[in-house]
């Protein structure tokens, strides 16, 4: 893919955007997600699944499942992939966005202007 034709699908799929995809490779590192846009795919390596404990190969998404993540890198380099999260923490973040601020001057109310 030529450079021009990476940044506008760089600016489609911006950092911190919920997308949706199908798994279509397990690989010992990730999963591969097909997108949209036939030519690229999100990758979902093996630290991107869960917040705390060990993702195994054996508890991936079943090829051909329909699975939502957040864009959180690109592969410039080869200008083929996106990093993706399915961690829930990176998704109730982007799902939920909340206004943290407000909510820590609801909490501590003596430290807020």
């Amino acid at each position: 893919m030529d450079k021009q034709c990476w940044e506008s699908f760089k600016a489609q799929y911006r950092l911190g955007q919920f997308v949706q995809g199908r798994v279509e490779v397990h690989a010992p590192f990730g999963v591969f997600v097909g997108l949209e846009e036939e030519s690229i795919k999100g990758l979902i390596r093996i630290p991107d699944f869960l917040d705390q404990g060990t993702m195994q190969e054996e508890v991936y998404p079943v090829i051909g499942t329909s699975i939502g993540a957040v864009v959180v890198g690109y592969n410039d380099s080869n200008r083929r992939e996106i990093y993706l999260s399915a961690k829930p923490s990176a998704l109730h973040e982007t799902l939920v966005p909340l206004r943290l601020p407000a909510i820590a001057a609801q909490l501590n109310p003596k430290s807020s202007p």
